[in-house]
């Protein structure tokens, strides 16, 4: 039997780098909230079976407002965020149940995800256990160092080997599970916590493989005011 393949919205941010009062998953662009383009991608995919939405606390009778006006049919559960990306994530493996399956865990803040992008995380998930989207690093990279005055560059980065992480991040629900049961486990988590989920499995189950999809320069994360302007241009733009 296939594993039913489950995908996590990871809304539960507040967003005040974007400026707003309002969560910026709930502001909207290009006629529709940023959360509503996401659930839309995820909706439309045939690869997905159920979609959980993780919502910034206070916020969670908004979304079901949205889910039930939009006719989200695969949304079966909206949960509180927690404290942290970490936390959140946490939540949501947990209202998954026992059962195994795919979890593709998605920054609900990425509204311009490819559909291309969540079948080909879907098929990676049949070989492998966990699987990161990424694309090449544009630019030069260098590592900064304390110089007088100031930071003066310590060391420049081979470019060809620079990834910049995008999500959906995807596990079998076991493996990701196992990974947050370590890091919760470990008093210097808290200290020390990693800041996506592929840097829990990278850290906690080392001998788990990462394999990487090929991401999409369009997948942005709207975070600074500007990306809310980038974001309605390339919505623009794909309807065009």
């Amino acid at each position: 039997m296939d594993s039913r393949s489950v995908g996590v919205l990871l809304a539960g941010g507040v967003g005040q780098r974007v400026g707003r009062d309002t969560p910026k998953q709930l502001i909207e662009v290009a006629g529709k909230t940023i959360l509503e383009h996401s659930m839309d991608v995820f909706e439309g995919a045939p690869e997905i079976d159920e979609i959980v939405v993780l919502m910034t606390p206070g916020y969670t009778d908004r979304v079901r407002e949205i889910v039930g006006k939009g006719g989200y049919r695969k949304v079966s559960t909206i949960v509180e965020g927690g404290a942290s990306r970490t936390e959140s994530t946490w939540r949501a493996l947990r209202e998954l149940g026992p059962e195994e399956c795919d979890v593709l865990l998605h920054d609900a803040v990425r509204p311009l995800v490819e559909p291309r992008i969540i079948t080909e995380c879907v098929k990676a998930l049949e070989t492998h256990s966990a699987v990161n989207v990424a694309i090449p690093s544009s630019d030069t990279v260098f590592v900064a160092v304390p110089g007088p005055g100031g930071e003066v560059i310590g060391e420049v980065l081979d470019r060809s080997r620079l990834r910049r992480s995008q999500t959906p991040q995807c596990f079998k629900l076991s493996v990701i599970r196992q990974a947050y049961e370590r890091a919760f486990a470990d008093p210097e988590f808290a200290g020390r916590p990693a800041t996506d989920d592929c840097g829990v499995v990278l850290r906690y189950l080392p001998e788990v493989p990462i394999h990487v999809v090929r991401g999409s320069e369009r997948n942005i994360k709207v975070t600074h005011p500007d990306d809310l302007r980038i974001a309605e241009l390339l919505f623009r733009l794909a309807d065009e």
